[in-house]
């Protein structure tokens, strides 16, 4: 049992998950890098992080499981934050050089690559944080860190009543594009909140005070 909220970062094969694990520590979660299929479904809250080509990131969640346990922890009303290409495989699909792979589909809409004269777009940048954000409370102002050269451009998800409507975070290069959902237990960013500084550890603070504690 701990004092701090359980929040298992996915270990499926991802690089760069350990400054991850640290940056949740820094935010106040007891944070375990897991492939538990126990501690993955049971944990206050799931972070799927992810690194590199859309293809390869689904195909090893696939192998792992990973959607699967992604998909219970969601009918459930249990909390998953997504980050960088671990929020892109969200959708439906992710198209790179002209070829197509199907996403998680928990999101509509495709993962594009960015219409933008410089490529990737690396480095800080400043965000539009939707109305009534959870992640972005006191943080309106801040910029984060992204490296990618895919996201997703459109928002096309119908939200009927009761559920209420998704907070949608937009950023720009070269084009608009989405730098952040907040959709009841499922949130992400495009960013890395682990690059980004105090203001990422802010956020993740944000996303972490949320969390139903269950006491593991």
């Amino acid at each position: 049992m701990t004092d701090r909220p359980v929040v298992a970062v996915l270990d499926y094969g991802s690089g760069n998950v350990h400054s991850a694990v640290k940056a949740l520590v820094a935010a106040g979660a007891d944070a375990r890098l897991t492939s538990d299929r126990a501690l993955v479904q049971d944990a206050d809250g799931l972070v799927v992080p992810g690194v590199g080509a859309f293809e390869a990131v689904v195909t090893a969640l696939r192998a792992q499981r990973g959607d699967e346990l992604i998909g219970r922890r969601l009918a459930g009303g249990r909390p998953v934050l997504g980050i960088c290409v671990g929020m892109q495989v969200l959708f439906e699909s992710g198209v790179e050089r002209g070829a197509g792979t199907p996403g998680l589909g928990e999101w509509p809409g495709s993962v594009t690559e960015l219409d933008a004269p410089v490529l990737p777009h690396m480095g800080w940048n400043t965000v539009r944080a939707g109305e009534g954000s959870t992640l972005f409370r006191g943080l309106e102002d801040e910029r984060f860190y992204f490296v990618h050269s895919y996201a997703a451009q459109h928002w096309t998800m119908q939200t009927q009543r009761p559920f209420a409507e998704p907070v949608l975070t937009w950023s720009e290069h070269g084009v608009p594009f989405l730098a952040a959902v907040e959709n009841g237990p499922l949130s992400a960013t495009q960013f890395h909140p682990e690059k980004s500084g105090e203001a990422g550890i802010r956020l993740l603070a944000n996303w972490i005070d949320g969390l139903p504690k269950t006491n593991l």
